[in-house]
């Protein structure tokens, strides 16, 4: 309901005619309706308030992205790690303002490198949008921070949501490393050597890690295992 404020000389020049009220009583009935006005508007300024509260206390990382995961809102978690005013973040994308190690491969930054064609967040981002769908992932974030590189565990949570006539998707990260760390007691065959997921699956290491944190691995020899290769191989030319 919207009212209009009235002047009491604009209310005492009305002619009531067959309404059978008073000016005076369209003044008092004026005076009503506009504290009525100014308590609707203390009543959504304060929800505005609560939910800009909620939305600093949560100890997540939260953004509001677009369809190329550049930021639109950030909460005051995700503010705190970047180090950065929210007139810096706003606008930038994600990898760049949080400082992704794989966006500095690229002159155009984050979303152009060839790392970021399996970049999970990009990746829960873009499925949120085509999808119209909540997902979860969890992954391994590289970032460099105080020029120093940290590596991050998380669980990417992006969902969509309308507003103001365009869609935006709700990005959240929350640091599991510490449930990474009690994930370190892994069963694992002591013939074979493979490992056993959650799905009571059992799979080479190399798979459990991609599979469950996206970790890729790059192969060699150990000193041992080098002496020992090297003395089959001797021994195998020796006898050929």
């Amino acid at each position: 309901m919207l009212f209009r404020r009235i002047s009491r000389s604009e209310c005492l020049g009305r002619t009531f005619l067959g309404s059978g009220i008073s000016p005076v009583d369209s003044i008092d009935s004026d005076i009503v309706e506009l504290q009525h006005e100014d308590v609707l508007t203390m009543g959504e300024r304060d929800n505005t308030d609560i939910l800009r509260a909620v939305f600093d206390a949560l100890p997540s990382l939260v953004f509001v992205v677009d369809q190329d995961v550049r930021i639109q809102e950030c909460n005051a978690a995700a503010a705190e790690l970047l180090m950065a005013d929210k007139g810096t973040v706003i606008k930038q994308r994600a990898g760049d303002i949080m400082h992704c190690v794989h966006s500095h491969e690229g002159i155009e930054g984050c979303g152009t490198t060839p790392s970021c064609r399996k970049c999970i967040i990009r990746a829960s981002v873009t499925e949120a949008f085509n999808g119209g769908r909540v997902v979860r992932r969890r992954t391994r974030i590289d970032l460099v921070k105080g020029g120093e590189k940290i590596e991050l565990y998380a669980l990417i949570t992006t969902s969509p949501f309308f507003f103001e006539m365009r869609t935006l998707v709700l990005l959240v990260i929350e640091d599991i490393s510490e449930i990474a760390e009690l994930y370190r007691m892994i069963p694992i065959c002591s013939v074979c050597r493979k490992v056993r997921d959650d799905q009571k699956s059992w799979m080479v290491v190399e798979a459990y890690f991609k599979n469950n944190w996206g970790v890729d691995f790059s192969h060699g020899l150990c000193p041992d295992c080098y002496r020992i290769e090297r003395d089959k191989l001797e021994a195998c030319f020796k006898t050929g």
